[in-house]
């Protein structure tokens, strides 16, 4: 691959992807109005940037950040908090506080993403897990009926019961290259059937790497309560830390009480004088995802066109910022992500390698050179060490960035001192 068809490749994949950038651009649009529309609504002034101490008593800037948030995610009740130390453990919070012992829990989209295995207890013993603390687990596959109406009502109809607590869906793909991310439209239909069938259980949903991606997001289209990363899309790289609940008032109180403790809830917990950059990175947080889901695509159609298996395609719509790549052995994935993190603005100089990482199974590579920690709206890219040896990138604070890395990415491929094509 010479360095004239290597950049050849990417202007012709930007070139087909014209239109679907311009669809892109819309939807960040539309969601770019939204947040402004309610920073102006809630009178936001530097008063509400202020430092708070101690308890964090009557913080009008954290209070005004859920009343934000709340409403660009569509929902009652929000809580953004430094607090969670990442998007597992707001997931967690969401479990925890509204399940009981002999409640259900019916996860309606497969095997959930490797670090919930241990929260749920399916593996290890950890204590106060949900397996430990009495909680039924159940779990199907309902993504292959979703375009199937009445095959899906049945399949429903038949997993629900009197004692399904909460239904679970998981948006993204997780560590799968043949499972699709679930769209919110797709959200709409499971959350609906659930209503009806059984209007006492919870849907909650996980929506790591999928907040503005597409105009709505989950609890618009009838989840009862969502959670995520601040160090995903909503933090736009600026968040230091943190996580979010947003969704029915007591759902959300309900998670609370598991982040601090009964009675104390979502009343206490200051923000470690990261106010302004939380509503900052909210308020940039729709044209930084737009900017990776271009580059998603543009991964998506460079890589298609050298032969790889991907996954979404590109020019597919999305309801992530994730795109998976096949290599198919562990020397092509590692190269290919040690390529990456040639291209990364801190830590550039460092060659990842495989590794145990707590919340998984299996040795982990992660590239990503990152101004926060495990930021993943920062272009990164990671995979476990098992078949099919894929590679999951995602991220990129800006398009050009990405485009940069992805040149740079495929001269090294071409040089051989970084071979995975």
């Amino acid at each position: 691959m010479s360095r004239i068809s290597t950049s050849n490749l990417v202007e012709i994949a930007e070139e087909k992807l014209a239109p679907v950038f311009k669809e892109i651009d819309e939807i960040a649009l539309l969601n770019q109005k939204k947040v402004l529309d309610s920073f102006r609504k809630h009178r936001v002034s530097p008063e509400l940037f202020a430092e708070k101490t101690g308890y964090g008593i009557d913080d009008y800037g954290r209070e005004v950040i859920d009343a934000i948030f709340a409403e660009i995610q569509g929902a009652q009740s929000a809580a953004v908090r430094m607090q969670m130390v990442s998007g597992t453990h707001a997931l967690a919070c969401g479990l925890l506080g509204n399940l009981n012992a002999g409640d259900e829990l019916l996860v309606v989209t497969g095997t959930p993403y490797d670090t919930m295995m241990k929260v749920l207890g399916l593996t290890g013993s950890e204590a106060g897990s949900l397996a430990q603390l009495g909680v039924i687990y159940r779990e199907i596959n309902l993504i292959p009926e979703l375009d199937k109406p009445d095959q899906l009502r049945s399949s429903l109809a038949a997993a629900l019961n009197k004692n399904t607590r909460m239904v679970y869906i998981q948006k993204s793909c997780g560590y799968s290259i043949e499972r699709p991310t679930i769209l919110n439209k797709d959200v709409r239909i499971l959350a609906d059937l659930v209503h009806e069938l059984n209007s006492a259980t919870i849907v909650m949903v996980d929506n790591c790497y999928g907040e503005y991606v597409e105009e709505l997001e989950p609890v618009a289209c009838g989840a009862d309560l969502v959670a995520g990363s601040l160090i995903k899309n909503p933090g736009a790289g600026l968040a230091v830390a943190g996580g979010y609940l947003a969704g029915k008032q007591r759902a959300v109180d309900n998670a609370l009480n598991r982040l601090t403790a009964p009675g104390i809830g979502g009343h206490l917990g200051h923000s470690f004088n990261q106010n302004r950059l939380l509503y900052q990175g909210m308020f940039m947080a729709p044209s930084i995802v737009a900017g990776a889901v271009k580059g998603a695509h543009l991964f998506a159609q460079v890589f298609t066109e050298l032969g790889f298996e991907v996954n979404p395609a590109p020019g597919k719509l999305r309801g992530d910022i994730i795109q998976a790549i096949k290599f198919g052995n562990p020397e092509r994935l590692v190269n290919f992500l040690a390529a990456l993190q040639q291209f990364s603005p801190v830590d550039a100089h460092v060659r990842p390698e495989p590794a145990n990482m707590p919340g998984y199974e299996d040795q982990v590579i992660m590239a990503g050179g990152s101004f926060i920690e495990g930021s993943t709206i920062e272009l990164s890219g990671d995979g476990p060490l098992r078949p099919p040896f894929v590679a999951f990138v995602q991220g990129g604070l800006t398009y050009l960035h990405i485009k940069l890395a992805l040149l740079g990415i495929l001269e090294l491929a071409s040089s051989g001192d970084y071979r995975f094509i």
